[in-house]
């Protein structure tokens, strides 16, 4: 049986395993490596297969209407005891078969790339979508001795990948998924995470959003939906502070963001400038405002965005919005390296008008 041959031929599907984290973030940045292989090959039609242990996340339907996206499926990975060890048993499995044979009779992938570099679950999977792919071939991560031999094309594991780079450690998280494509030849190069805003978006920037006009619109994401959210959050205090003496020489209208649980921090927020500053009638909150595509239109509607270490944050990067990110804890990974990103770790008033001020169109 003749297998695809990536280095001489042009696939028509292309099938990306993930495992790693149902984060909005977490899957956003694979859309890096998502946009450098649509111009590798542009008239290949990608696929991403998500094992997931969250079944349902927000970010599901943000991701199914990604523009790089042909299809995006998300199978539950459920954990039990078998044999006195936690793992997938026997009988998840021959559901989780069941639903991969389904998926490779659809799609027919020639190429099958597991970005997932730890755990044996995607590569389980990888071994069976190429089983039930005629001639198709599979591409991993060789992280650890004797699993690059389970692929047919495997890259190099992360800490050598990095090292060939001169990557920092920890390394970029947007990086991690080109550890695979290294196999193919493919590279980075400054590829940043890319989102466009869907038909939900533009209805509520066309609807609602011509209500909430303004020569400046600042977004706010203050709250944080995961469970260490609290340490997450920029304090609220100094948000009053910087954004209140900054619309004093710099009118702005203010959206608040975030799901329909952060409406309280929200309240916090516009007590405290009432009490600060007096006027609160530049300041709209949308928290809960519809799904996540809804949010990436209301973003876009922003000409800057300031964010704690949450989705959103991820969203306006990946919309090219310039974005302030406040950050309370020092997480290199987490960061996005392009011109229009700013990085702050536990900023005080001045800084945070100064990075505003760098950020702003008409910012030097």
């Amino acid at each position: 049986m003749k297998r695809f041959d990536p280095t001489r031929e042009n696939p028509r599907n292309i099938l990306l395993v993930k495992s790693h984290s149902a984060g909005v973030g977490d899957i956003l940045r694979s859309s890096a490596a998502w946009a450098v292989l649509h111009r590798r090959w542009p008239e290949a039609r990608l696929h991403l297969l998500f094992l997931t242990r969250w079944p349902g996340y927000p970010s599901e339907e943000l991701v199914r209407d990604h523009f790089l996206l042909e299809s995006a499926h998300f199978i539950p990975l459920r954990e039990g005891k078998f044999a006195g060890m936690r793992g997938v048993g026997p009988g998840e499995w021959k559901k989780i078969f069941a639903a991969l044979g389904e998926i490779a009779g659809r799609i027919r992938p020639e190429l099958i790339i597991d970005h997932e570099p730890h755990g044996l679950e995607s590569t389980i999977v990888s071994r069976y979508l190429r089983s039930r792919s005629s001639g198709s071939v599979t591409v991993g991560v060789a992280e650890v001795p004797g699993r690059g031999k389970l692929y047919d094309f495997a890259g190099p594991s992360l800490r050598r990948y990095a090292r060939e780079r001169s990557l920092p450690e920890p390394m970029d998280y947007t990086c991690r998924d080109f550890a695979a494509l290294a196999a193919l030849g493919l590279e980075r190069n400054g590829q940043p995470i890319v989102l466009q805003v869907g038909g939900e978006g533009q209805a509520w920037q066309s609807g609602p959003g011509k209500k909430i006009s303004g020569n400046l619109r600042i977004g706010l994401n203050i709250g944080c939906g995961t469970p260490d959210a609290h340490e997450r959050r920029p304090d609220i205090n100094m948000l009053v502070d910087a954004l209140g003496k900054f619309r004093q020489t710099h009118p702005f209208t203010l959206l608040l963001t975030g799901a329909a649980n952060e409406q309280q921090i929200n309240r916090e927020f516009i007590l405290g400038a009432a009490e600060r500053w007096g006027d609160v009638s530049g300041i709209f909150d949308l928290s809960g405002t519809g799904s996540l595509n809804t949010l990436a239109g209301i973003i876009s509607h922003c000409h800057l965005f300031i964010s704690g270490d949450s989705g959103p944050y991820h969203m306006a990067v990946a919309l090219g919005i310039p974005t302030l990110a406040i950050f309370n804890l020092f997480m290199p990974e987490a960061f996005h390296k392009v011109p229009y990103v700013r990085i702050c770790l536990s900023p005080d008033t001045e800084t945070v008008m100064a990075k505003i001020e760098e950020l702003l169109p008409h910012g030097p």
